[in-house]
């Protein structure tokens, strides 16, 4: 199994790492545009391996998308990163350019690749990736949903003193501002959300939710990197493990939640091939309302970069 990470920076390099100590690859191919990056990366997570006892090959080349040939998963976190004061959509025009050409190059060296998609703004730069790459909307998946999902089981579970572990939830619609939370469809071990805190309440965890990355932003100066590279690598796994897991990505919609040819966060389930199906929920007229405008945002800057 060979794995193409396109991007060295802070989520690229950390996602080679953790999926490095979990040993279920045989190689990483780390890729970046800026000199020696890649390189110098790959090289410290090598040195790495004979602690954590993995096999794990990493390799790292400045630009050279020859090494990427084969691949079986590519990874796309390269663009421009968010900085403070800027929203996700402020990066649509630095990083279409940089999504469509990395794209066209990795599916023609690898076409049976499944393309797992990082870079902001997420369903964007998903649409980019799947017009380019011109396969299946099967085999890209954007990663937006398990994060939002883990950000706010952290802030539910500081809120109501229990394990995140235990906390069950779900996310649609775009990864910003408009995503759609699913209160009905959150529990703790099985007990409905209701049982522990009123929608009014669970809507303020929602709101930090949404400017979870921003919170850090403006702690940091920089996109955060460590819980979504983990949420990568737990896509990566379900996808070499077959394992059938249920997750919230985004994903080309052809009518699902009547709509049409927009890419937005919806749970599927996935396993070897990518992505084998689209889950459709019966959503009450509240969370078709917020779904509705999470996809009016989405077509909004479609329509943009059309015209």
């Amino acid at each position: 199994m060979k794995v193409t990470i396109i991007g060295s920076g802070n989520v690229g390099a950390t996602c080679a790492s953790i999926l490095a100590q979990k040993d279920i690859v045989d190689e990483i191919i780390l890729l970046d545009s800026k000199e020696k990056l890649s390189e110098g990366k790959s090289l410290d997570i090598s040195q790495m391996t004979p602690i954590t006892r993995s096999n794990t090959k990493v390799w790292g080349f400045h630009c050279d998308f020859s090494k990427s040939r084969n691949s079986e998963i590519i990874i796309i976190t390269c663009g421009i990163t968010r900085k403070a004061n800027m929203s996700r959509d402020d990066l649509v025009q630095c990083n279409m350019n940089i999504i469509a050409s990395v794209t066209k190059k990795s599916q023609h060296l690898s076409p049976n690749a499944k393309f797992i998609v990082v870079s902001n703004p997420l369903d964007i730069m998903t649409y980019i990736c799947y017009i380019n790459a011109k396969i299946s909307r099967f085999r890209i998946i954007g990663m937006a949903g398990i994060l939002d999902c883990a950000r706010y089981k952290y802030f539910l579970s500081k809120k109501l003193n229990v394990s995140s572990y235990d906390i069950q939830s779900l996310f649609l619609g775009s990864h910003g501002d408009t995503m759609v939370p699913l209160y009905r469809y959150t529990s703790i071990s099985g007990i409905p959300i209701t049982e522990f805190i009123s929608e009014i309440e669970n809507d303020i965890l929602i709101n930090k939710t949404k400017k979870g990355g921003e919170e850090i932003i403006n702690y940091i100066g920089n996109s955060a990197w460590m819980a979504p590279s983990i949420s990568i690598v737990e896509i990566i796994e379900a996808i070499i493990k077959d394992s059938k897991r249920i997750f919230p990505c985004s994903i080309l919609l052809k009518g699902e939640y009547n709509i049409h040819n927009i890419c937005l966060g919806v749970p599927v389930v996935i396993g070897k091939s990518g992505i084998d199906r689209i889950i459709e929920l019966k959503l009450n007229e509240k969370e078709k309302y917020l779904l509705k405008q999470s996809e009016k945002q989405i077509q909004k800057i479609i329509y943009r970069l059309r015209t």
